[in-house]
């Protein structure tokens, strides 16, 4: 039934395009043509993905919403590889096609400079310092550290990702003028103020949907409508709840998966700066809001496929479809920006903050050697040591009674003996 409804959609959906194309007359405008089949084409697709491709583990509000979902993925995934076969010129100018503004260079914002809290040389004004930072961002960074929470649903890893992100920031300054930021906006506002309360807000969230009653109740079966405007509302949030718990430390497989994690929404962190650096695309642009859109979207999916398989491999044999996307979408973005700016990215990091790096790694890799294979070696043999001492002792035990005759003269102890060897 399903597929025969695919099917039905589909027809209607091609006979009213094509219908649309018969009746009105054909432009001659080549790039106006191109765009509109492109976005025909990109319809069509949405519309069998949406109602034939896989179930993800999400159910609410719809399984067809995180289908869709799904079949964006691809799409972008698309437009990401052909945006890659291009040359640099091209595909700078390519995103015309998408808004006529872009394809020109754009000055970066440098948000370093005078980084006093209180200036008194300012008669005005003198915390202008602090209201030039309070742009559009700092609630884009509250929520997106909120939604951040909600997918990884747990406070070590976000505080992790979150200040690690600041150090990547003092790393590469020297490649992006937007990294430059004064200490107070990095640890002040970005990390305690911003990260810290989204982080804080979504622990609360987490919390009360774990100890939300996960009864359900069918709309038309509610006699009234206070209930079933509860019940809609309640439609959007989860149909059952699943506590993450990472626990790094348990096993190697969990420790690399875990900072495997890290890795790739670090990654997924610096591919917003730099792509919008090499495609010529101002901070505000609606299209890295889309993608902001977009990676909160795929990424509560991800998040939850990826633990499903570490937590319960038997069930889930294989990591889930939507995982594999985002990780391809995110190695894409960082070839493009390989590709279209290889100076910025092998511009040498300063001395000091090489051996920082070097350092740091130094240290995980000890801690790891140690906490994986030194400490499991040497309880192990702290362990059989133990055995050994304690079945000595039982055998010398055994054979005194304790007044310095053998054991073995008395019988019954000598029976018991045989018996213990056996």
């Amino acid at each position: 039934f399903r597929r025969a409804h695919t099917l039905t959609v589909l027809f209607i959906l091609t006979c009213a395009l094509g219908y649309v194309t018969l009746l009105e007359e054909t432009p001659q405008d080549t790039a106006y043509n191109t765009k509109r089949g492109i976005v025909a084409s990109i319809l069509v697709f949405l519309c069998f993905g949406v109602t034939q491709a896989k179930d993800g583990p999400f159910s609410r509000p719809h399984p067809a919403y995180w289908r869709f979902w799904l079949c964006v993925s691809v799409v972008y995934e698309l437009f990401l590889i052909f945006i890659l076969f291009q040359t640099v010129q091209d595909g700078r100018q390519f995103m015309k096609y998408i808004d006529p503004h872009l394809g020109v260079p754009l000055p970066e914002r440098d948000y370093g400079g005078n980084c006093l809290i209180y200036d008194p040389g300012n008669g005005t004004d003198p915390f202008h310092n602090i209201w030039d930072k309070l742009d559009g961002f700092v609630p884009a960074h509250f929520f997106g550290w909120y939604l951040k929470t909600l997918m990884i649903r747990d406070w070590w890893m976000c505080m992790i990702i979150s200040v690690m992100f600041e150090f990547l920031e003092y790393s590469l300054e020297h490649q992006l003028p937007n990294f430059s930021e004064c200490w107070w906006d990095h640890w002040i506002m970005d990390v305690i103020l911003c990260n810290g309360l989204g982080i804080y807000c979504g622990m609360k969230t987490l919390s009360w949907l774990s100890l939300k009653t996960y009864k359900w109740q069918g709309l038309w079966n509610i006699p009234t409508y206070k209930g079933k405007m509860k019940r809609i509302v309640f439609q959007f949030t989860p149909y059952s709840w699943v506590k993450f718990e990472w626990k790094p430390a348990s096993s190697l497989r969990r420790w690399l998966a875990v900072c495997g994690i890290i890795f790739v929404f670090l990654l997924a962190e610096l591919n917003t700066f730099y792509l919008k650096f090499v495609l010529w695309m101002p901070p505000e642009h609606y299209l890295v809001l889309l993608r902001l859109v977009f990676f909160v979207n795929v990424g509560g999916v991800a998040m939850r496929e990826i633990y499903d398989f570490m937590d319960d491999p038997k069930f889930h044999k294989k990591l889930g479809q939507q995982a594999w996307l985002v990780a391809a979408i995110t190695a894409t973005e960082f070839l493009i920006v390989v590709k279209y700016d290889p100076y910025t990215l092998t511009l040498s990091l300063p001395f000091y903050i090489t051996q920082c790096w070097i350092l740091g790694i130094i240290l995980v890799l000890t801690w790891t050697a140690w906490r994986f294979f030194i400490r499991d070696i040497t309880l192990r043999y702290k362990e059989i040591r133990r055995q050994k001492q304690e079945h000595r002792h039982e055998k010398d035990k055994c054979l005194s009674n304790g007044d310095g005759h053998s054991a073995l003269l008395d019988e019954p102890n000598g029976s018991k003996l045989r018996e213990r060897k056996l």
